[in-house]
Parts: C-alpha cells; structure tokens; sequence
C-alpha cells in the first residue's frame, strides 16, 4: 500500500499520553504527531532514531501529522498505525496475495456478527462457507531472534474476538484470525502469554475450536512511502 503522499523522516524524541510522539526534524525543530496505537509499543520506543510519519490536509485536525513507521532498538522497521492493518489486508486479499484467503465473489468490512456485540474485520462470502476474518497487527518482537508476540498488552478486546471467531468455526462457518505482522524482523509469531495469559487462553482455546490462525509479514519502504504484505510466516498453535 503506498501512500499518495510522501511520508517526511524525523527522530522520534518521546512518545506520551498514549496518543501524541515529539519528533526532531532535519532542521532541529521539533514537532508533535499523533501515535495512532493504543498498545504498549514495547520495542518499537527507540529515541533518537529514525520515525516517518504522514500528513493530512484536513483543516480540523489538531494534529495533521500521524506517526506510521518506527526504528527499533535493534535496527528493524515496524508499522505502527493500526489503522492501516486492515487496509493493508484488504488490499493483499484483492490481489490474492493471501493465497487462503481467495475464491470468495465477495468481501464485505465491519460486519456486526456473534454473541458479545462485536463487527468482524472482513467477512468473505461465495459459494461455500462464510468466512470470518478477524485482523490484529503485530509489531513486538522479543526474545529469541525473530520471535513475534501479539499481544504487547493486556486486551480484552482481543479475548472477546477469539471467543466470537471460535463460536464461528463451531457453527460450521470458516473463522480465521490474521495476524498482520509489519515489523521486518518477525519470523514467527506466539501468543504472548508472559503478557496475557487469559489471551493467551483464549487463543489455544479457539485453535482447538477449530479457529484458523495465519500471519502474513509486511515489506516495509518508508522512503516510497510504502508498506505491503508479501508473505506468510509461521505461527506456533501449540504450548
């Protein structure tokens, strides 16, 4: 997915009040963006290094710049707006670059499904089961080399949707979880259970329900201005 406009290059300074990052320009000035990420973002808070970050034209932001790639200590890319998680995957499915996720004649976001109030990211429809799709971006990166982990936080939001994709898969229908991996050192991804056990609970639970779990790494090219999942890494499905 490549943005229409050039993201500009900085230094990230800090990160605080979960929402906002100072960063230096090449000038020496400084500027505050916005961190559209509502996680702990371990390992991906290096100051001093390199950040980019796009901007809005629009007249109602208090802040028209949004922080979009991160330099972490180890020296790795990673995406953290989560809000281009399921842009990145909408885009890869309509390509069919997730070669699972073809043959569907219909792909339909935000859909209101389940027991606990919830919208799945994409339901797939075609001729043979409906295919619930649910997204999570994956950034942290611990450990052993090339070791992923999502959660970086406690979420309960994420136990709700493995209890709803496993009440899917119960039903006969397909239910998938993607992990969106933009981070261009992960090799493989676990759920973190030193993080969040009762996530991490979940998460076996739904595999045993019969919930499908994928990950599909990101090409990260932040000076075209440019992220695009490429290909499919591992996922550990067993304690």
């Amino acid at each position: 997915m490549k943005d229409a406009k050039n993201w500009q290059r900085g230094r990230l300074l800090r990160r605080y009040k979960r929402f906002l990052a100072d960063v230096e320009l090449s000038d020496g000035s400084e500027l505050t963006i916005h961190c559209p990420n509502t996680g702990s973002m371990r390992e991906c808070l290096a100051p001093g290094e390199y950040c980019w970050f796009s901007h809005s034209d629009s007249k109602t932001r208090k802040y028209p710049n949004t922080w979009e790639v991160a330099t972490t200590p180890a020296g790795d890319l990673a995406g953290i707006n989560t809000n281009r998680a399921n842009a990145l995957v909408a885009e890869a499915i309509a390509a069919g670059a997730i070669v699972e996720l073809t043959g569907y004649g219909a792909c339909k976001a935000e859909v209101k499904y389940g027991d606990e109030n919830s919208r799945i990211d994409f339901l797939l429809t075609g001729d043979g089961p409906d295919c619930y799709v649910e997204v999570k971006n994956v950034t942290l990166k611990e450990g052993a080399a090339g070791q992923g982990y999502f959660p970086d936080a406690v979420s309960s939001r994420g136990s709700k949707h493995l209890r709803e994709l496993a009440l899917m898969a119960e039903s006969g229908a397909r239910a998938v979880l993607l992990f969106c991996v933009q981070h261009t050192g992960i090799e493989r991804v676990a759920a973190a259970e030193h993080i969040d056990p009762a996530y991490s609970e979940a998460f076996y639970d739904a595999v045993a329900r019969g919930v499908e779990v994928l990950a599909y790494r990101a090409e990260i090219q932040p000076e075209h201005s440019d992220i695009t999942l490429t290909r499919r890494i591992d996922v550990q499905l067993k304690r």
